[in-house]
């Protein structure tokens, strides 16, 4: 192994028999299949994780096909670039594909200069992306592809493209053992990432080489290689992906899956300050007054992050999870505002009932403002008839309690209430 080439571009297939981890993608008549073979001839954009197979599936079919194959970089390649392949691929009798890594990082411009050769045949792109193409990528450019979706590999999968590695000539060529604990180890810190996989274990083979050992053991591993990958982007999908699990998980009352969610946001490096906001959010927005104490423990939670930091305050953000995620649950307070907030921008702005104005300034008495006004501690248990909405909302209920914790006793209260009014 005297090459510099990293392991895991060594270990890249060259054609689509040997694609680990995507079986229902690359089976014969797939898409991809009649690509290769040239039976097929359209554009396609591959997205998925890092690691999931993007770039080794083009450069399978580079291999497989008979067409004329070119690679561009998003991040190198600038217009004049894409319009010189565009020009030589009207110029070839044979059919042109072209691979764009990273298509996401293309600008709109560069995107639209391949617009036109996409849609008439001129070449076949593959655009490969960790991005979501309908947030990424021109819409017009996505609508004249085939959208492949690949998954994290398994660990199955990638535990034996690790003992592949450890066998094949490009690899360690059987240079090495491995201890079954480590392959299985390794295959687990990947995080369903192949690239990150044979990474870790290109790593601890050269330690291991270099003080002259025989075997791999999951203690080389995990002297190093650390601490497993946490797939996460800030900007991405991922981020909103294990967000969106977060809340979902604490809205369905699961506070282990919740608890789970919070580490991966941890771990993934999300500003803490961003998940105490979520948490002060759905306090209300999922708990309300079903369990009012819980809005409370997310603000003290989120005031623990500012005082204290991380890592400590890692507990009060989980003892927030939890609460939110144990509490009853109504969204009464949700849909009450919404209910109020769609009134009024629909123009249901009826003026201010006059025993309800402002009545302290010299000149309102004699406007009539606050003119009629009850007090209610004067009254029996300090409630009293009167109207608070505006004449033509009269009437309208906003705020509906559920029958859940807290709200039940709410229920409870506000029908006393009304019988009250009514017979006084």
């Amino acid at each position: 192994m005297t090459t510099t080439q990293p392991l895991a571009a060594r270990m890249r297939p060259t054609s689509l028999d040997d694609i680990v981890g995507q079986d229902r993608l690359t089976a014969p008549g797939s898409s991809l299949r009649l690509l290769a073979d040239g039976s097929l001839s359209i554009s396609v954009i591959l997205y998925g994780p890092p690691g999931s197979g993007k770039t080794s599936i083009a450069d399978a079919i580079a291999h497989e096909t008979g067409q004329r194959f070119v690679t561009l970089s998003a991040t190198a390649a600038g217009v004049k670039d894409v319009r010189k392949v565009l020009a030589d691929a009207r110029a070839e009798d044979r059919g042109t594909v072209v691979f764009i890594d990273e298509i996401h990082r293309f600008s709109r411009t560069q995107q639209d200069v391949l617009l036109p050769a996409v849609e008439d045949g001129a070449i076949t792109l593959i655009g490969a992306t960790t991005e979501n193409p309908s947030f990424s990528v021109n819409s017009a450019l996505v609508s004249r592809s085939i959208l492949v979706e690949l998954s994290p590999i398994d660990i199955d999968d990638i535990a034996n493209l690790i003992r592949s590695a450890m066998l094949d000539e490009r690899g360690f060529d059987d240079q090495l053992t491995i201890d079954e604990h480590a392959v299985e180890l390794i295959a687990r810190l990947a995080s369903g990432d192949a690239r990150q996989a044979l990474t870790r274990l290109e790593t601890v083979g050269n330690l291991v080489l270099a003080r002259g050992g025989t075997e791999i053991t999951p203690a080389d591993v995990e002297q190093a290689t650390g601490r497993a990958l946490q797939r996460f982007d800030r900007d991405g999908d991922q981020h909103y992906d294990i967000v969106s699990a977060f809340i979902k998980s604490m809205r369905g009352s699961d506070p282990d899956a919740a608890l789970y969610w919070l580490a991966r946001l941890i771990e993934g490096g999300e500003d803490p300050r961003f998940i105490a906001r979520r948490l002060i959010v759905h306090a209300s927005e999922d708990v309300g007054m079903a369990d009012p104490t819980v809005l409370p423990i997310a603000v003290a939670a989120a005031q623990a992050v500012q005082l204290i930091g991380m890592p400590e305050a890692r507990i009060n953000l989980a003892q927030a999870t939890v609460a939110i995620a144990t509490a009853p649950k109504s969204n009464a307070i949700l849909t009450g505002i919404d209910r109020a907030l769609a009134d009024v921008r629909s123009g249901h702005t009826g003026p201010v009932p006059d025993p309800l104005r402002d009545a302290h300034y010299p000149g309102a008495a004699a406007l009539g403002h606050g003119a009629g006004y009850r007090y209610p501690h004067d009254y029996p248990h300090h409630v009293v008839a009167q109207q608070y909405l505006p004449d033509a909302m009269s009437g309208t209920t906003y705020y509906r309690p559920s029958d859940n914790g807290h709200e039940a006793t709410i229920t409870r209260r506000m029908n006393a209430v009304h019988q009250f009014v009514q017979k006084h």
